[in-house]
């Protein structure tokens, strides 16, 4: 035993020093950063989106294809391509959900919800793998009770500083008649920069029960500036 026992230890001297984790705040500082150069670089995108929603317990369901056009300065616009199924979603919910993103991307909004210091406290946990990538995970709590912020966790690409993950509840609670929120969102990687790729939530109503939220995200058009080939 004692031979096997100091062959580990001198094992255990010789191997080089294990690189420390960042701080929360020298992640965030990060993130902001390479967020702002990104956002610089890009001068625009278009993509689509299925979102569907169901209630199992009421056996509702429905769906909507929408065309997106994201613009340089940050604001979306909507085109709905087909929406069927269940009336009341097709009424009421799917055109609250476009009206909130679309009043929640224009400039100046003040219900902005950019992942910064100014809006949330962060801190580190664990590092983890997404998608065979390394990342960052910190634990981030709102620093206001406002709708469009979240608490929860965020997974952050170690390489490219982007949020690859989140999952969570909104910080504030968006209805007296929404008991729980959770939700999930992904992102995915287009040349630099990286787009949504799939939301999910379920939201558990104090009548109609769990309703679930399905967004696929797809056929992305990328129109960048010169800079973009340094952000490569």
């Amino acid at each position: 035993m004692l031979p096997a026992l100091l062959g580990l230890m001198l094992i255990a001297q010789d191997a080089p020093p294990t690189a420390a984790l960042p701080s929360a705040d020298e992640v965030i500082a990060k993130m902001v950063q390479y967020d702002d150069e990104r956002r610089a670089a890009l001068q625009g995108y278009t993509g689509v989106r299925r979102y569907v929603l169901e209630n199992s317990k009421h056996h509702k369901e429905a769906e909507m294809v929408v065309r997106m056009v994201y613009r340089k300065d940050g604001s979306k616009e909507f085109e709905v391509e087909s929406c069927t199924g269940w009336g009341g979603a097709r009424q009421h919910v799917f055109p609250r959900l476009l009206e909130a993103e679309s009043e929640a991307s224009r400039p100046g909004s003040p219900e902005n919800s950019r992942m910064t210091p100014e809006n949330y406290s962060f801190a580190m946990l664990p590092v983890d793998q997404v998608d065979g990538r390394k990342t960052y995970v910190l634990e981030v709590a709102p620093k206001k009770q406002k709708k469009y912020l979240m608490r929860g966790t965020i997974w952050v690409d170690a390489e490219d500083f982007a949020i690859v993950r989140m999952d969570g509840e909104p910080a504030k609670n968006p209805s007296f008649w929404i008991k729980s929120v959770h939700f999930g969102h992904k992102y995915q990687k287009r040349g630099p920069f990286w787009l949504a790729a799939s939301d999910h939530s379920v939201s558990d109503a104090r009548i109609l029960g769990p309703t679930e939220l399905r967004i696929d995200y797809f056929d992305y058009v990328v129109n960048a500036s010169p800079q973009e080939a340094r952000l490569q």
